[in-house]
C-alpha cells in the first residue's frame, strides 16, 4: 500500500512532466488503492485521533477497525500505516473530492453526493449511466429515490471508489446510475465557492443532522436540520455545541457544521 507521501510526490511529478491532468488524476485515484474508508473525512491523515474525532453510534466501525482507537498504544504492524508512514482516509464524496483539490486546485461543491450532484456549477455534462463518455473522467453515482447514497470515479469502463477503502474495478459494476463531467475536467465554469459563515453562526454540512436534547447521541432528537441551513451558535462545550434553529435550541456535533 502507497503511504500519503507517495501519493502526493506521485502527483507533484506527473505534474512536472506535464502530464495531463486528467490522466494525473486517475493515476493519483489508483495509487490510493487500499486507504481507509472513514464517515465524514475529505482526506486527513489516518491517526486514532482523527478517527475519534469522526466516530458515532452511526458509524462504528470507524473505531472497530481501528487496533489503536484510543491512542494509548502504537499503529505499527497496522496495514494503513505501511513502513511507519500514514495514509489517508475518506468517506465516498471526500475521495472525489480530495483527488481534485489535488490535482485541478478546484473545488467540488457539496457536502455529500445528494448536494454534489444537485449543484449544477458542478458539472460540464452529466446524465444517465447508459450515455457516458468513455474517455473522460467522470464522477459516477448510484441514484435511490431522490437522493445519490454513492459517488466515485469512472473512465474507459473502469472506476476508483472510496466505499470499504479505495477500490479499483477494472469493469463497471451496474450499480452505477448517473455520471457528470466536473468542469475542471472538461469546461471553464467554476462552482461558487461555499458560503463563509458569520461570527457567531455555522453552517451545516451534514443531511439533516439531529439537534438534541443534551450533548451526546443518546439523547432525543429535538429536530433535524437541513444541509446548508445557518444555527446561531450559543455556547461550545467539548464535540457538541449549542445552537439555536427554528425557535428550537440543542446540541449538535461540531463535526457536521462549518463555524464562523
Amino acid at each position: 500500500m502507497n503511504s500519503a507521501e507517495y501519493v502526493s510526490d506521485l502527483i507533484t511529478k506527473l505534474k512536472e512532466k506535464g502530464n495531463p491532468n486528467q490522466d494525473t488524476a486517475w493515476k493519483a485515484a489508483l495509487a490510493c488503492v487500499g486507504w481507509p474508508y472513514v464517515f465524514g473525512d475529505r482526506g486527513s491523515y489516518c491517526t486514532p485521533a482523527n478517527r475519534r474525532a469522526r466516530y458515532s453510534a452511526d458509524h462504528p466501525t470507524i473505531k472497530t477497525k481501528c487496533k489503536n482507537f484510543e491512542g494509548t498504544g502504537s499503529c505499527s504492524g497496522c496495514k494503513w500505516y505501511p513502513k511507519s508512514k500514514r495514509v489517508r482516509e475518506f468517506d465516498c464524496r471526500g475521495f472525489t473530492y480530495w483527488i481534485l483539490k489535488q490535482v485541478y486546485e478546484w473545488t467540488l461543491v457539496g457536502a455529500g453526493a445528494t448536494s454534489q450532484w444537485n449543484t449544477a456549477a458542478n458539472w460540464s455534462a452529466k446524465g444517465e449511466i447508459g450515455t457516458m463518455p468513455k474517455d473522460t473522467l467522470c464522477c459516477l453515482f448510484v441514484k435511490k429515490g431522490s437522493k445519490m447514497e454513492h459517488t466515485g470515479f469512472g473512465l474507459n469502463g473502469e472506476t476508483v471508489e472510496c466505499s470499504s477503502g479505495v477500490q479499483h474495478f477494472t469493469s463497471r459494476n451496474k450499480k452505477w446510475t448517473h455520471w457528470a463531467v466536473p468542469v475542471c475536467v472538461s469546461g471553464n465554469v467554476k462552482p461558487e465557492p461555499e458560503p463563509e459563515p458569520e461570527k457567531g453562526t455555522a453552517i451545516v454540512t451534514g443531511n439533516n443532522l439531529a439537534l438534541r436534547q443534551g450533548p451526546g447521541t443518546e439523547f432525543s432528537i429535538r429536530t433535524r436540520i437541513p444541509n446548508g441551513k445557518t444555527v446561531k451558535l450559543e455556547n461550545i462545550p467539548d464535540g457538541w455545541t449549542y445552537v439555536s434553529y427554528g425557535g428550537k435550541t440543542g446540541f449538535v456535533m461540531d463535526k457536521f457544521i462549518r463555524k464562523g
